[in-house]
């Protein structure tokens, strides 16, 4: 799909202008639902079109009135006052091919968005639509950057946790890049997780196949991996395992994406670094404790159960210091 800035005015635009504005401006009947869910299907393009104009309608409320009032935009709306503010869902109310005309005008005064920038805070998740229309989960404390152009897609995950859904395009591949390994796709869904220290790589995929090529980070630099659907890759310290998951494990998986995280005997230092990354804490647990497993599944976003459960199920004690910094220490007598 070519950049908004030079490609024509062509029929799919102003499609995608006027499901916008009916979206910004009111909730969709079950009818509307069903002709947008088959628009959306008949063409790829059609949803990465959707976003742009959805992510412009923002734009248009703050430029619009300007606009108009500049004389840079001439609109009559019959039976309007001249000085009642125009908003992008009441002129598409009036006439979609208007709408997609006054869209394509402000987008023409923006820069292509080859590059988007992703990021979410400490405790939190969010989802996003980017530009070719893939969908993206992101966990706390996660951030990426998006390239798009002519001949690919490329995201730069810094670090966290995060699911895409890729739109399909196979003359586009679809790359992740990670301080601790790439995946590679056309079109499929799956979730990547590096760790907080880029040692660590994990993938997970729901559908489609992906290729993963683990690096140099996480000592297991070597020729690339083939996932299918329900596969896992783990690397770590010179070694890869790839697993074949069951639909609860899998759902156990990507439960982050409903604020749980779900523990099978996992140690104990995995388990508080994927915690305390998620709230952007630090804690320190000593060696003779780092192996210790935990199971059981925990709500992400309360941090004081997690460590209240850990004083409960293994012999140690949860000092909190001044500064922040959590000390998991020894149980006397434990």
């Amino acid at each position: 799909m070519n950049s908004p800035s030079t490609r024509p005015l062509l029929a799919v635009d102003e499609q995608a202008a006027g499901w916008a504005a009916r979206l910004d401006g009111d909730t969709l009947a079950p009818g509307e639902r069903a002709a947008l869910d088959a628009w959306l299907a008949q063409d790829p393009t059609h949803r990465a079109a959707l976003s742009e104009y959805c992510q412009l309608s923002a734009d248009l409320e703050e430029r619009l009135p300007a606009l108009v009032a500049s004389g840079a935009i001439k609109m009559t709306v019959p039976g309007k006052s001249a000085h009642q503010p125009l908003t992008f869902p009441r002129i598409a109310g009036i006439v979609l091919a208007a709408a997609a005309a006054v869209a394509f005008g402000i987008w023409t005064m923006r820069p292509s968005p080859l590059i988007e920038n992703y990021a979410t805070a400490v405790a939190q998740r969010a989802a996003y639509v980017m530009a070719d229309g893939t969908r993206v989960e992101l966990s706390a404390h996660t951030s990426l950057r998006f390239e798009n152009n002519g001949s690919g897609r490329r995201v730069r995950l810094t670090g966290g946790e995060a699911f895409f859904a890729v739109s399909k395009d196979p003359a586009r591949p679809f790359t992740v890049e990670t301080p601790a390994g790439t995946v590679r796709v056309t079109g499929t869904t799956f979730n990547v997780r590096t760790d907080p220290t880029a040692t660590a790589l994990s993938v997970t995929v729901v559908e489609g196949s992906v290729q993963v090529r683990p690096g140099a980070m996480t000592g297991t630099e070597a020729a690339p991996y083939s996932l299918r659907a329900n596969d896992q890759l783990f690397a770590r310290a010179g070694a890869v395992t790839v697993t074949s998951l069951s639909s609860a494990a899998l759902d156990d998986a990507l439960a982050w994406r409903e604020g749980q995280i779900v523990f099978n005997d996992v140690p104990l230092r995995e388990a508080v670094a994927r915690f305390a990354h998620y709230h952007g804490r630090t804690v320190k647990v000593p060696e003779n404790l780092a192996g210790e497993k935990i199971g059981g599944r925990f709500s992400l976003d309360d941090w004081n159960g997690f460590l209240a459960a850990l004083e409960v199920a293994l012999p140690l004690n949860v000092v909190h210091d001044l500064s922040g910094t959590v000390f998991l220490t020894p149980r006397p007598g434990g």
